[in-house]
């Protein structure tokens, strides 16, 4: 896992790969640390409807609002946009034989999931940024 952005700036949160296993728990350490992927369809926030943000499970940045979700039917929680700013990174990604768009927390390099484009969802972006659940939480909307 990368310790610097693209630009070559360090991640404001760095950790060892041991201190990030202290912290996560194995399906979360495989997915944030590893790129992996949960299966489709099994993740908390597939089809979750609470208006809040969403933040990275690793380090609590502000990522996504429920503002920008939306039913895409994917199988993985689906978002329109980030938020403004600079909180996640995108990253060209060949891996599985294709060519994709990574998506990674800003604050600590964390993976998040891909994002996709003309996909014909009418979103205001016409991207998608399908995202594993276990990669962030919901912090409800007060």
């Amino acid at each position: 896992m990368p310790t610097v952005k693209p630009d070559g700036t360090p991640f404001d949160i760095v950790k060892s790969e041991d201190d990030w296993k202290a912290v996560l728990s194995p399906t979360e350490y495989h997915v944030l640390r590893e790129a992996g992927t949960e299966r489709a369809f099994t993740g908390e926030y597939t089809d979750t409807k609470t208006a809040g943000t969403y933040t990275c499970r690793a380090c609590d940045a502000v990522l996504f609002t429920s503002d920008t979700k939306f039913d895409s039917h994917c199988g993985w929680p689906s978002f329109w946009s980030p938020l403004a700013g600079e909180s996640v990174i995108l990253l060209e990604d060949r891996t599985m034989g294709m060519k994709r768009v990574e998506v990674r927390c800003a604050s600590c390099g964390s993976h998040l999931g891909h994002v996709f484009e003309g996909e014909g969802y009418g979103t205001p972006t016409d991207q998608r940024y399908c995202i594993n659940s276990v990669s962030i939480k919901l912090a409800p909307a007060e």
